[in-house]
Order: C-alpha cells, then sequence, then structure tokens
C-alpha cells in the first residue's frame, strides 16, 4: 500500500475564505487539533499577505514538532524570502510557490507570455531550493492549460529542485476522468517525474473535490491537499475526513495508507467549527449529526440486527463517543477529568477546574449531563480568546421583561475593571433590547451583524443552547461564543465577546 501524504490548507485556503477568518490563538488551536491528528504537512498561511498572516506562520512554525510547516508564495524573490523567514524556525520547512499556467490567467492576470512564466517557474524554484530542500511548486489553473505546456514548466520546477508538484484544479473545473489522466499523462511525458511526489489540490465548485482527489491518486499522485470540513474559497476545497475516510473505508479501490489518526477526526472538525462559528450541516459526510442517524423504520430494522446493514463507517473510528455516559450533580471532579479525558481532550489544571466549575453549575439547570455537553463546555475552554478579552466588559446581572403585548426592556450590568455599569433599554425583543443596553454602555464602533446563530447542543427542553454571533466592522469580523441553558444569557455572552474585541481591535487602530 502506498503512503499518501495529507497536505492540511485549512489556515491558509481555510481561513481566508469569507467569514471564516481566525486570530492568532485561534489558528495555534487549529494547528495542534491538526498535528494531533498527524497530518503530514499544514500549511500555516500565506506569509506576505500581511504583518499578522506571517506573525501566525511563524508562531505556527516554531509550536510545531510533528508536522512539516509550509507558507505559500508567489513566485516572486520576496514572497519566497519572506515564506522562509516565516517557516525557517520550523521542524520541518516547506517553501510553497505558485504560478499560473492557463491561458486565461497568463493572459489576464499575469500578463505575462507563456515562456516568461516559464523561466519564473525555473529560476523562482532555484531560488526558494537555496533555503531549504523541501519545495513544493503549484502550477495554479493547472486543469485548464495545456498539457504539453504544464509539461514544459513541471520539467522545469523539478529539475530546477521541486520536490513537489501541486497540479490545482483552481475553479472546481475537471472531472475524476481528466483529472486521473492529467496526472498520468504529467509523470509519464515529464523526464524526471520520479525525483517528485505529485499532488493535487481540488476544489468543489461543481461538488467533485473529493472525487477528483481520489482519482488524482488513482493517476499516480501521492499527496493530497484538503481542508477539515472542506473550508475555502467560493464553494471550498476537498474535504479532509472525506478523502481519508474514502481510502480507509474502500482499500480495495483505493489501496493507500495514510498516517493519519483518524479518531481525531471528529475533535478537529468541531473546534474548526467552533472557532470561525458555524456548524456542520445536518447531511454533511462523515461530521454531521445525521451521519450515523436513522430513522426510517427499515432503516432501524436493519441496523439493530446489524449495524453494517446501513452504515460503512462506525462513530468510534471517527472519536464519536457511543459511550454517552451520564454524569450528574453528585459526580467529582475525577471523573469529568476521565471522561474528558476519553472524550479526547488534554486540558491544564487550570482548564480542568474551569470546566468542572462550568460543569458543577449545569448540573443545578439540568438532570443530567451528557458527553455533548461536556465537550461544549470543554470547547468553549479551550479555544482561547483575544488577550484583550479579559480587560473588557463581563456580565455582571441582567434582568429582561417581554410579553407579545408589551415592548421588551432589559437591563444589563456589566463590570470593568472593578467598577458596575448599569443602563436599560427597549428593544424589538428581550435579545435586542439587550444588545441595545449593551451598546449604551459599551459604545462600540458602527457594525453590522454577519452571523447570529442558536443551537442546542443535546436533546430536551433543559439542553445548553450554543450561540455564535459575528460582527462586522471596518472589513473585519469579531466572533463570540455563549453557553448557556439560557439563551437570552447565551446571546449577551456571545455578543459581549465580540463586541470587546472589537472594542480592543479600534483601542488598537487609534493608538
Amino acid at each position: 500500500m502506498d503512503q499518501i501524504v495529507i497536505f492540511d490548507t485549512t489556515l491558509r485556503d481555510g481561513e481566508q475564505s469569507p467569514g471564516c477568518s481566525m486570530n492568532l490563538k485561534e489558528k495555534i488551536e487549529v494547528a495542534r487539533c491538526l498535528e494531533k491528528m498527524r497530518v503530514d504537512v499544514i500549511e500555516a498561511g500565506f506569509a506576505i499577505s500581511s504583518p499578522g498572516d506571517f506573525e501566525s506562520v511563524k508562531t505556527i512554525a516554531g509550536a510545531v514538532k510533528d508536522c512539516c510547516v509550509a507558507s505559500l508564495a508567489r513566485a516572486s524573490v520576496l514572497d519566497i524570502d519572506t515564506a522562509w523567514d516565516a517557516v525557517k524556525e520550523a521542524a520541518e520547512p516547506r517553501i510553497h510557490l505558485f504560478i499560473a499556467t492557463s491561458p486565461l490567467h497568463m493572459e489576464y492576470k499575469l500578463k505575462m507570455t507563456p515562456d516568461e512564466v516559464l523561466e519564473a517557474a525555473a529560476t523562482m524554484t532555484a531560488h526558494a531550493k537555496k533555503y531549504c530542500s523541501n519545495i513544493e511548486f503549484s502550477a495554479e489553473d493547472a486543469t485548464r492549460s495545456d498539457w504539453d505546456f504544464l509539461v514544459k514548466v513541471v520539467d522545469a520546477a523539478i529539475r530546477a529542485g521541486a520536490t513537489t508538484v501541486n497540479i490545482p484544479d483552481t475553479v472546481g473545473y475537471t472531472t475524476p476522468e481528466e483529472m486521473r489522466d492529467l496526472i498520468a499523462y504529467l509523470r509519464e511525458r515529464v523526464p524526471d517525474s520520479d525525483k517528485a511526489i505529485f499532488s493535487v489540490h481540488c476544489h468543489n465548485d461543481l461538488g467533485l473535490a473529493t472525487a477528483n482527489s481520489l482519482a488524482g491518486v488513482v493517476g499516480g499522485a501521492r499527496q493530497i491537499e484538503c481542508t477539515v470540513n472542506g473550508l475555502g474559497e467560493r464553494a471550498g476545497n476537498t474535504a479532509l475526513e472525506e478523502v481519508v475516510m474514502a481510502m480507509r473505508t474502500r482499500p480495495q479501490i483505493y489501496p493507500y495508507t495514510t498516517r493519519l489518526d483518524t479518531t481525531q477526526i471528529s475533535r478537529a472538525s468541531r473546534t474548526v467549527y467552533n472557532i470561525i462559528g458555524q456548524s456542520a450541516p445536518l447531511n454533511k459526510p462523515i461530521v454531521g449529526r445525521n451521519a450515523f442517524a436513522h430513522e426510517a423504520g427499515i432503516h432501524q430494522h436493519g441496523v439493530l440486527a446489524d449495524k453494517r446493514t446501513y452504515e460503512i463507517l462506525t462513530p468510534e473510528s471517527l472519536g464519536i463517543s457511543v459511550d454517552n455516559i451520564v454524569l450528574g450533580k453528585h459526580s467529582g471532579k475525577h471523573a469529568v477529568a476521565d471522561r474528558l479525558r476519553k472524550l479526547g481532550y488534554t486540558l491544564t489544571q487550570e482548564e480542568l477546574v474551569a470546566c468542572f466549575e462550568e460543569f458543577k453549575v449545569l448540573c443545578d439547570k439540568k438532570k443530567n449531563v451528557t458527553d455533548a455537553d461536556l465537550e461544549a463546555i470543554a470547547e468553549h475552554r479551550t479555544v482561547t480568546e483575544e488577550t484583550a478579552e479579559a480587560e473588557g466588559y463581563r456580565l455582571d446581572w441582567f434582568s429582561v421583561h417581554t410579553s407579545n403585548f408589551t415592548t421588551a426592556t432589559c437591563t444589563v450590568s456589566l463590570t470593568k475593571d472593578g467598577e458596575k455599569h448599569e443602563d436599560v433599554c427597549l428593544g424589538d425583543g428581550p435579545i435586542d433590547a439587550a444588545f441595545n443596553a449593551i451598546d449604551k454602555i459599551v459604545r462600540p464602533a458602527e457594525h453590522t451583524f454577519d452571523i447570529y446563530n442558536i443551537h442546542s447542543i443535546s436533546e430536551g427542553k433543559d439542553t445548553l443552547g450554543d450561540v455564535t454571533i459575528k460582527l462586522m466592522s471596518g472589513g473585519r469580523t469579531y466572533t463570540g461564543k455563549g453557553l448557556s441553558t439560557d439563551i437570552i444569557e447565551a446571546s449577551i455572552t456571545a455578543y459581549l465577546k465580540a463586541v470587546n474585541k472589537l472594542c480592543a481591535a479600534t483601542a488598537k487602530k487609534e493608538a
């Protein structure tokens, strides 16, 4: 069985898609999940794109020990130099440079002739090779390029020192048969094709990203570029969980292996969704809530007789707990710590104490605490927030009055630097009134609501409500999350966290 390299670009291609931006600490949290899942390569960002991206790539490169860390770079000296400065402290650094090779991109975007592109591919790959031995070259929009020209470009890149050659389906245009044939064609026609690993990077515009990536592997590619949950530009990228589990489930068709620990997939998926303020679609393959749910009677009968009748995967293989032990108010800290450890969480003593305190509060509000509740508490505690938020406003108490025949009112008491601030406001419902009262106290910069989501963690009327709010201001998004059996409290907490981040960014900008 051939080993397939899993190249994860959640922190670059995934993070740059609208609504999926992350701050530095959130990126580090995702990088830790990827390292624990044992992906081979983490593309940590596009170092030259901004000072923030450079800092995040550099920080992740220094923190990650068990994965190669890469930075993207255009085929230019400054881009490559910056990428190297960002990844040079990594245990295994990689420079990933790219240039477009399709007639459309060369003429209208690059305004370069094919000969100029060929020269740039060779000289810039050679320049990157001066820094390190691990060089990846990507031919952007390769699937809409002339195949014979692509042979020349790939040959030039390999001769200049590229050890991985990526063939991207940049706009999700190709089909599985075309991708398989293209990879096979290049491997056959490029003289030194055996000196480099061929890679595929497929977008999902036609819903074919996973199929195209697997077809590329059949054609001879030995690296798949993908993202957790399929995040990425437009319709997204190949979903890591889909290609990995497809190969694991159908080894007769795809006789390949990876070093991935699949039991970490569910945890990584939840962490990424939690950070970007979204939740998995119910029918999302592998990680959606309905992936292992059966409602039709004939399905239920089959599953009860033998799970293999309607389940080709096991929840356990993804790290989804089926041993849903119920904890209650008489459970001690050691029992909670043991359950969290079995669910895949490695917490500091401080985080464990905070989780246990929140667990005890929850026990007073609902009779039984499930694994889903514990996971939600742990996710909210372990996904780090901006440092400035700790110095912002915190909720002391609130009081609402609402009905279907009077205007809602809310009184909010907030604390900052030991000083209490109270105000009352009207609104179109209790949550609007609460947000208006917070705005009167905090006076944040002008903003709009990009996302306001509420979803239940488990079943029952006493379930935890998980609220995600994303504010948009000045072209940036600010995320806040709240968790409570009271959705008004959860909403206030989430809004306050987002507003604190907005105020901190505003103060920093003014300074």
